[in-house]
């Protein structure tokens, strides 16, 4: 089974019963909350490293969630999500050597709409 597909639904039920409006850490937390309650193994304001020759920055990001090691979420409750975020998450994608990333908008009338999926 597709591990974004329990994800997503747990953090539809966040949505649900939150709704728009909180802060990013606030749906975080719940849906960290929802991960732990269905069993689901996650790290939390993961640091990813950058290389550069050699040149190691071991903090030089921060991924929300991965999960299982290999879906990484960011969370976001914005106005509206920009090319730059869809950048971000690849970023992050790139650099915790996992294939799936989940960008999710909490600030939506509903989650569907504020959520992007990416595959590496």
């Amino acid at each position: 089974m597709d591990p974004t597909r329990r994800i997503i639904g747990l953090a539809i039920a966040v949505h649900r019963a939150l709704g728009p409006g909180l802060l990013e850490s606030i749906y975080q937390d719940c849906l960290c909350w929802e991960l732990t309650h269905a069993c689901l193994p996650f790290r939390r304001q993961v640091p990813l490293p950058v290389i550069y020759n050699d040149l190691h920055l071991e903090r030089a990001f921060y991924a929300d969630i991965i999960v299982d090691e290999t879906v990484v979420l960011e969370i976001k409750s914005i106005e509206h999500l920009l090319p730059v975020h869809e950048a971000q998450v690849l970023t992050y994608l790139r650099l915790s050597n996992c294939r799936i990333g989940l960008l999710m908008n909490f600030n939506c009338v509903t989650l569907k709409e504020g959520l992007r999926r990416f595959v590496m």
